[in-house]
């Protein structure tokens, strides 16, 4: 995706006034001295300025001169199961839809529903996390932005994101297991504490925390919006100036 500097903007606006002020001399030399002239030159002169911007636009279309390209980034929300990734995403995601950019929204609950067959074991996880890779790099490759959550509990699969996709800010939503029990509407720590629920990180599995996280947003002492607006100034200030 490109966006419009002002100096282009700025030359386009010159060009134009050229173009216009150009047109209306020849319209007046020729009629004036003519009231019913004049308006019909007025009338023309609406008409061709119309047709001849609608000309110009479409050349300035074609010229990357003073066009800015936006390049496509991925924040990676990490963290233990209900230390509230989703939350706090989906509050950046609303955000930057209102910076007009192409972006899409991508959790790791649709993609289980959509691929429910995949294990939690390590290596279930590491696969399931490169095809998340390659989703990702599929949109990059069409200018789209990407806000995904992920519990991704392991570095090396942290690492193929960061080696896959371009601009990958890595946010670690950090959150002790306490807490997270505490926040247990699901009651899926409950179900993994008795054995129910096999692989479950922070209970029968590990989770590896991020050393070299972009963001670090610690829920204990930040709330979601807080947190949502400096993850939000963050992408703004590095990748959509």
């Amino acid at each position: 995706m490109y966006k419009e500097t002002n100096t282009r903007s700025v030359v386009k606006g010159i060009s134009w006034r050229f173009v216009a002020t150009g047109t209306t001399i020849v319209i007046v030399y020729v009629f004036f001295g003519r009231l019913d002239m004049a308006i019909a030159a007025g009338l023309i002169e609406t008409v061709l300025k119309v047709a001849l911007y609608w000309g110009h636009e479409k050349v300035w279309q074609r010229i990357r001169f003073g066009k800015k390209r936006i390049e496509p980034f991925n924040l990676w929300f990490t963290g233990l199961p209900l230390s509230g990734k989703t939350t706090i995403a989906d509050k950046v995601y609303d955000k930057l839809q209102k910076l007009d950019i192409p972006l899409e929204r991508i959790d790791s609950k649709d993609i289980r529903e959509l691929i429910p067959n995949v294990g939690y074991t390590r290596e279930d996880r590491n696969h399931h996390i490169k095809r998340i890779g390659h989703l990702i790099q599929t949109l990059q490759n069409n200018s789209i932005s990407t806000v995904a959550s992920f519990v991704s509990p392991y570095r090396e699969s942290r690492k193929i994101i960061r080696e896959m996709v371009k601009n990958n800010v890595v946010v670690y939503v950090k959150a002790d297991i306490e807490t997270c029990k505490r926040r247990d509407y699901k009651g899926v720590y409950e179900k993994a504490l008795k054995g129910e629920l096999k692989n479950f990180t922070g209970i029968s599995d590990v989770y590896e925390e991020p050393q070299h996280a972009e963001i670090v947003v610690d829920t204990e002492t930040t709330d979601p919006d807080e947190a949502a607006e400096r993850i939000f100034q963050y992408i703004k200030r590095n990748y959509v100036k």
